[in-house]
């Protein structure tokens, strides 16, 4: 019985296996005012808008301190300098990226 699984198992090509696929790609989430900078920057139609909106942000000083955050997170912290309406302008700028 022993020689049988083992003849068997040897006569077994790949090709003979199943074919195993891969999981299908996560669909990139959209971006927002709530997406961390960083992660707006690396999509460079995110980053477009970035620099079209807020053209001094991705050259502040203190970007690597903030760039975690998201533009929502760092309104606060800004002294006014992020406004609502520039939040706004950003986030339609984001939403109108195609996919």
């Amino acid at each position: 019985m022993l020689r049988l699984a083992l003849a068997l198992l040897t006569t077994l090509t790949p090709a003979a296996l199943p074919a195993q696929t891969a999981p299908a790609p996560a669909a990139a989430a959209a971006l927002t005012i709530d997406t961390p900078i960083e992660a707006i920057v690396a999509v460079p139609a995110g980053k477009a808008v970035l620099e079209k909106e807020m053209p001094t942000l991705l050259t502040h000083a203190m970007y690597d301190s903030f760039k975690s955050m998201s533009l929502k997170q760092l309104q606060p912290y800004s002294q006014g300098a992020i406004t609502d309406d520039e939040l706004a302008r950003v986030d339609a700028g984001l939403k109108a990226i195609k996919k």
